[in-house]
């Protein structure tokens, strides 16, 4: 297998469970130029990464748009093998787009199905190591991630514990109540740690409900990038937030990490998950307004 074709499309949680995966495609094929497909905000975290020699970006076209999917097809064709770590509509679709390589994934006419019966109710990380074990990858090396890590900003100081108050803006039952991560806030800084909020610039007024209750915490949002949030989570004593991506980054890089579900998402499914595949605390309750700030400070305990 000469050319080799990786396909992960997905949210930032998703990329970042299939960082192992990625180690073991590479492992398995050391000599292969091995490319990635991926949308455009995780291209540039995949090309720092030492598992690509190549990253393309789907533009994720309209099926209507000719244009763009006869480009798209250029963009997949001439692969050996296709690992679809994806394993979408979308990305099955893109079997037939590739000329019908050698396939692992779904894709009915796949070389390498998956074919597990209960796929749908393991975790990420066991769904991807079975189905990349039935295309005959068996080692599966826990990643280096000494590549992954930024600046941390200017006066950040070392005893401190990351707040990530965030969550994709279209599913709000996501979100903890703000008020409650104030209230927590206030407490780490009682206790001699600096709260560092994180997050996108959207969720600043977050961090300005937070900053106002405890003037202490400091507001980073829309100041760091995927691998600045790493290397702030990888000095912090702790990181405390929603089921969203930059808790994803924390738990992968080795911060003990405390993670929130509300009723929208199984934790059994799509949790973080730590260096050798280990488990964060998770506290779950189906409406997140239902969750004290006592049991998560009991948590940290």
């Amino acid at each position: 297998m000469r050319r080799v074709l990786v396909i992960k499309l997905g949210a930032l949680g998703d990329f970042v469970l299939a960082f192992g995966p990625f180690a073991a495609i590479r492992n398995h094929h050391p000599d292969a130029v091995v490319t990635l497909l991926t949308t455009a905000p995780f291209a540039d975290l995949a090309r720092r990464s030492p598992w690509f020699d190549a990253v393309l970006v789907d533009p994720r076209p309209r099926w209507w748009n000719l244009a763009a999917i006869l480009r798209l097809a250029r963009q997949l064709r001439g692969f050996d093998l296709v690992y679809d770590l994806q394993t979408s509509s979308r990305s099955t679709r893109y079997f037939r787009l590739a000329g019908r390589p050698a396939w692992s994934g779904i894709a009915a006419g796949s070389r390498f199905p998956h074919s597990n019966p209960g796929r749908d109710h393991m975790h990420t990380l066991e769904r991807q190591r079975d189905q990349l074990s039935l295309a005959g990858i068996t080692c599966f090396p826990t990643p280096d991630l000494s590549w992954l890590g930024g600046e941390v900003p200017a006066g950040v100081p070392e005893a401190n514990a990351v707040l990530v108050p965030g969550a994709a803006s279209h599913r709000p039952r996501k979100r903890w109540p703000v008020a409650r991560f104030a209230e927590l806030a206030k407490r780490l800084a009682a206790g001699g740690l600096t709260p560092l909020i994180v997050g996108t610039a959207g969720e600043a007024p977050l961090a300005a409900a937070i900053r106002a209750a405890c003037p202490a915490a400091l507001d980073l949002t829309g100041r760091t990038d995927l691998p600045a949030i790493a290397a702030i989570a990888r000095r912090a004593r702790v990181a405390i937030g929603n089921d969203t991506g930059p808790m994803h980054l924390a738990a992968a890089v080795g911060c003990r990490c405390v993670v929130l579900f509300s009723g929208d998402r199984d934790p059994n499914l799509t949790a973080p998950r730590g260096p050798g595949g280990t488990w964060p605390v998770l506290l779950r309750e189906a409406d997140l307004s239902d969750l004290s700030v006592e049991r998560v400070a009991a948590a940290l305990a």
